[in-house]
């Protein structure tokens, strides 16, 4: 396995978080090996399936977790025991932490009052506001949908208006319209200058929100760049497909002779067949069966996981 990063395209802005040789192991368990990134102003997805080591990593940013080699800056400052750091970053994490007595609006002003605003209540109409969460607000968050409970604490993250946020899977739980309204409030922070990164396994997902990618695979940094350079790393991979017809051997002969079709296996039920090209191979097959007299029946993606896919960027 390679340490080397594919990189998709060169950072747009200003460098505001700095991950530099970043590692963290637990006991023999190395969570994030290795890691050398900058984030800058604007929205970056931290995309990766799970147990890549997402989380270990934003808690590495947010000062939860002492690096065990390398260090990590956030507007020039190191974030390990450095309490000053609270006062320009928010952080939302994965797990539900809340306290269901609470109602959202004690929550919020809560925090703002641990971060010694001046007016605490005020600051906490504003960012329930933001995630509009207003008519709910004063119930006790125990009676709150996963969504609703994940837009309080999201809230509670910007009550005191950092400029720079941390998400660990911040639509978990939402309906589309939740996800569309926190999409919108994500834009409009990054427009803003602020600095937002936020963790998921869903490419779409970070795709619609993100302008730069971070893309992590066990526990390394495979790809970096633009949604649309990181789409074509990963769609230009090789690809395998399982195929059942009226007459496998013939299938295979014919599909040997595309250009794209790097090898063929016969099974006991169907052909592997090997693409090196994704779009070449899914427009030549039908082609190529009826030239051969054969009917297909079957045609499935055998390597669509997320893990194959992100595996293949670190060449696993």
């Amino acid at each position: 396995m390679t340490s080397e990063v594919l990189e998709a395209a060169p950072p747009a802005t200003r460098s505001v978080i700095d991950v530099r040789g970043v590692s963290r192991w637990f006991g023999n368990v190395v969570a994030v090996n290795d890691i050398t990134m900058s984030i800058g102003t604007g929205v970056t997805g931290l995309l990766g399936p799970n147990g890549a080591g997402k989380t270990t990593l934003l808690h590495l940013m947010a000062g939860l977790l002492a690096p065990s080699r390398g260090e990590i800056l956030v507007q020039d400052a190191p974030v390990w025991r450095n309490p000053a750091i609270y006062r320009t970053l928010g952080l939302v994490v994965d797990r539900e932490d809340t306290y269901g007595f609470l109602s959202a609006r004690e929550l919020v002003e809560a925090t703002a009052t641990l971060h010694k605003m001046d007016h605490p209540r005020s600051a906490a109409d504003r960012a329930i506001a933001m995630v509009n969460l207003g008519p709910a607000a004063d119930r006790r968050i125990a009676t709150y949908s996963k969504g609703m409970r994940q837009r309080a604490r999201v809230a509670a993250a910007l009550v005191h208006d950092p400029a720079v946020l941390l998400l660990d899977e911040p639509f978990n739980g939402m309906d589309p319209r939740q996800r569309l309204e926190l999409m919108e409030l994500l834009h409009r922070m990054g427009e803003e200058g602020r600095t937002v990164l936020f963790s998921s396994h869903i490419l779409e997902e970070v795709e619609q929100v993100s302008q730069q990618i971070q893309v992590m695979v066990a526990g390394r940094l495979a790809a970096s760049g633009d949604h649309r350079a990181i789409r074509r790393l990963m769609t230009q991979r090789p690809h395998e497909f399982r195929l059942s017809s009226s007459n496998d051997r013939s299938l295979g002969v014919a599909l040997l002779a595309l250009e794209s079709v790097s090898g063929v296996e016969l099974e006991n039920d169907g052909v592997l067949v090997r693409a090196s090209d994704y779009g070449a191979f899914t427009a030549a097959l039908p082609s190529a069966a009826r030239g051969a007299g054969v009917r297909l029946y079957q045609v499935l993606p055998a390597d669509e996981s997320l893990e194959s896919v992100f595996s293949y960027l670190i060449g696993g």
